[in-house]
């Protein structure tokens, strides 16, 4: 999918509505050139936010804000991409590179001293095999200052294999003894390896993936204020959780997935309420949606009485991936905040937007929060794939309890299986009930918050 598509899509919203470039651009709070270049392809937002702003502008039906945003997943994960540099192949393809070889067959001064350099060093890397980088160096020396044939330099890269090899050996045989489950004693990491669950905070067993799929977990505490009453907290982050591999998998398999979440999207302006502890005049105008994440870490805000996180899911390649379910971790439960609740729609300005498709919703101050399909709606499991990605929405609302929580979204690939953790940046996501605390709106042009019912509306 490239940006091509994704930009048709959004022409024929545009053009759909009747409304102009100039029109939209200032509702958007854009330039007017930006705007015309991402309807004809030339750019692609780095953020989905303002895309969404500009089809419900357009009154993009449920179906075509998915689909929007799946093309535009797939046209910024292809601007990711970066290409093969040109230089190195084509010195390769024409052989004029550091590496390639004469008319004779022979490698060029350059090739054959680095080959010279490579194996000194690896049979030094050694350690007891001092003499033989020395004598591996000097003899790679003499044969580049010379032009030797081509037996000498055949000779120079055997040694460097040679060295290579040893020197793996040494750094294989180091590690099997050192690191867990590499010795004696250690049948429990052993059992653990071979059972297929995944990594999760503290006490979790079995194999994480590779370094290069997944980095170090990180647990949040709950504070002292809030007694945890749920299991460890989510490691660091969705995308960086360690999933062990079923039967059949190798340990150092990759997770065949990836997981963005905004959790603070919005239904609509007019839903969505935060509770902080500052008084009104210390508390900024009301934010546009896409500038929501700094608004709330800048006021230290908490989402009140209902969160509306926004999850998109995608496959990292061609391979079907069956998403089998998102299952709601309680961190911590709490009274609710005795915090002031300020309102980010306006006094009397209309708000609009329909539950769009995938959408769940889950009763945080349930014994067991679950995740329930809104009516209508189909549950899991569903499939993703790299071509093929899915956007679940998820509302989760409090009125008895401040509540910190995280999900934790199953997967199945083939003889393949695991678990990532869904939260907030590396910690839980938090949303507290805010009944009869203290309300404030903005009105509209105005420069102050007000009590709700305070304001004058024409």
């Amino acid at each position: 999918m490239s940006a091509t598509e994704f930009a048709e899509l959004l022409r024929e919203l545009k053009e759909r509505s009747g409304l102009s470039y100039g029109t939209l651009s200032k509702r958007l709070h854009m330039s007017t050139s930006t705007l015309h270049r991402y309807c004809n392809g030339d750019a692609v937002p780095t953020d989905y936010a303002p895309v969404e702003r500009l089809a419900r502008l357009c009154r993009a039906s449920p179906q075509e804000l998915v689909e929007l945003h799946r093309r535009w997943v797939l046209a910024d994960a292809v601007r990711g991409r970066k290409p093969e540099p040109r230089g190195t192949a084509g010195a390769a393809a024409s052989g004029t590179g550091p590496g390639a070889a004469d008319a004779h067959g022979t490698p060029a001064a350059g090739a054959e001293s680095a080959e010279a350099r490579g194996a000194g060093g690896v049979a030094g890397a050694r350690g007891a095999g001092g003499a033989e980088g020395a004598e591996a160096g000097g003899a790679g020396g003499a044969e580049g200052a010379g032009g030797g044939g081509g037996r000498r330099v055949r000779r120079s890269l055997v040694l460097a294999g040679a060295g290579a090899v040893a020197a793996l050996g040494s750094v294989v045989l180091a590690l099997a003894l050192t690191l867990p489950g590499g010795g004696a004693g250690d049948g429990d990491d052993a059992r653990a390896a071979g059972s297929g669950t995944s990594v999760r905070g503290r006490g979790a067993q079995g194999t994480p993936s590779s370094p290069a799929s997944a980095s170090a977990s990180a647990s949040v505490k709950p504070s002292a204020s809030a007694p945890a009453t749920g299991p460890a907290s989510p490691s660091a982050s969705a995308a960086a959780s360690s999933a062990a591999p079923g039967a059949g998998a190798g340990a150092g398999d990759s997770v065949p997935l990836t997981v963005s979440t905004r959790p603070y999207a919005w239904i609509d302006p007019c839903s969505q309420h935060y509770l902080i502890e500052r008084g009104p005049e210390r508390v900024g105008p009301p934010p546009v949606e896409q500038d929501a994440p700094a608004w709330v870490a800048r006021h230290r805000a908490v989402s009140a009485g209902e969160q509306f996180v926004q999850i998109t899911v995608q496959g990292t390649g061609e391979e079907t991936v069956v998403v089998e379910g998102l299952t709601v971790r309680t961190v911590a439960k709490a009274a609710p905040l005795a915090w002031n609740d300020y309102a980010m729609g306006y006094p009397g300005v209309g708000c609009g937007g329909g539950m769009p498709t995938r959408a769940f919703s889950v009763a945080l101050d349930a014994a067991r929060p679950s995740l329930v399909p809104e009516a209508g709606h189909r549950d899991f499991p569903f499939k993703v794939s790299e071509s093929d990605p899915e956007v679940y929405y998820v509302t989760a609302d409090a009125s008895a309890y401040d509540v910190r929580w995280y999900l934790e979204l199953a997967w199945s690939s083939g003889s393949r299986h695991g678990t990532l953790t869904v939260d907030d940046e590396g910690k839980p996501f938090r949303t507290s009930g805010n009944n009869g605390r203290p309300d404030y709106e903005f009105p509209l042009g105005g420069f102050a918050w007000n009590r709700v019912g305070a304001t004058a509306t024409p």
